[in-house]
C-alpha cells in the first residue's frame, strides 16, 4: 500500500439502533444508522455485529465524512449466516458498531497535485463513494465493475461524467466487459493516483495493466475484499 498520511481517530464499540435499510437491489442493500458523532476518514471500515450475536462482519464505511448518517453497503451471501439476518432487521433494531478501523484512503499530499481513478468492483465502490461526498472539488474518475446495469448503486450520487459503468452481462449504454478490459481501452496522464477496491482477482488483474502502462506501485493503493 502506498505510504500515506493519516488522522487517527479514537476506536470505539457502541450499540446503534437502525435508522433504515434502504434496499438497491435484490440482494444489495445500505444500512443506516445515526452519526453519534462517529468520527472517520474516508476509507476506512468498521466491525459490525448484530445485538445478541457472537458474529461480526467488516464493512467499509458508505457515507460521507460530514453526512449526519453511518452507512454500510451490504450485498446478501446466498446461504451465509450474517448477511441474510442483517437484511431482515428492521428500523429500530440495534447494531454494534466497532472502530474506525484502516488506513485505505487517499493520500492528502496527492489531492489536489493528481486525478483521482477510483476502480471497483461490486460492493467495493463503498469507499470511494465515502470519499466523494467527503471531498468537494474532487477530481476523479470511478470505474465500477459488476455483472449487471442494475448494479449501479447509487450512480446519481456522482457527478455527470465521472461514473464508469462495466458490465459482464445485459449491457445497456455503458461498457461491456470487466473492469480490466476497460482499462486496457485506456490512456492515463502520468499525474494520475490509483485506489483499487474490490476482489482479489481483480485487483492483481488491474495491477498488472496499470504497470504494463508505466505506472509504480506507489501510484496504487489497494484494499481487497475477498
Amino acid at each position: 500500500m502506498s505510504e500515506t498520511v493519516h488522522q487517527e481517530f479514537k476506536i470505539d464499540t457502541s450499540l446503534y439502533k437502525i435508522r433504515e435499510i434502504r434496499q438497491l437491489t435484490e440482494s444489495t442493500f445500505v444500512v443506516s444508522l445515526p452519526r453519534c458523532r462517529f468520527n472517520f476518514r474516508p476509507g476506512q471500515h468498521i466491525s459490525v455485529s448484530i445485538k445478541g450475536d457472537y458474529q461480526s462482519r467488516e464493512y467499509s464505511i458508505y457515507s460521507g465524512a460530514q453526512d449526519e448518517a453511518l452507512e454500510i453497503l451490504v450485498k446478501e451471501v446466498d446461504g451465509g449466516y450474517f448477511t441474510p439476518k442483517l437484511k431482515n432487521l428492521k428500523p429500530g433494531d440495534y447494531l454494534e458498531i466497532h472502530g474506525p478501523f484502516g488506513k485505505f484512503g487517499m493520500d492528502p499530499r496527492k489531492k489536489e497535485s493528481h486525478r483521482h481513478v477510483f476502480i471497483a468492483s461490486g460492493t467495493g465502490i463503498a469507499p470511494f463513494h465515502s470519499m466523494v461526498r467527503s471531498i468537494p472539488g474532487l477530481d476523479y474518475q470511478l470505474i465500477h465493475g459488476v455483472r449487471y446495469p442494475s448494479e449501479a448503486y447509487e450512480s446519481d450520487h456522482y457527478e455527470k461524467g465521472r461514473y464508469v459503468l462495466c458490465t459482464t452481462r445485459e449491457p445497456k449504454d455503458n461498457f461491456h466487459g470487466r473492469v480490466t478490459d476497460y482499462l486496457k481501452t485506456r490512456e492515463f496522464e502520468p499525474n494520475t493516483a490509483f485506489y483499487l477496491c474490490g476482489n482479489s482477482d481483480m485487483i492483481f488483474d488491474a495491477m498488472e495493466i496499470l504497470k504494463e502502462k508505466g505506472f509504480q506501485r506507489e501510484d496504487i493503493t489497494v484494499e481487497v475484499y475477498f
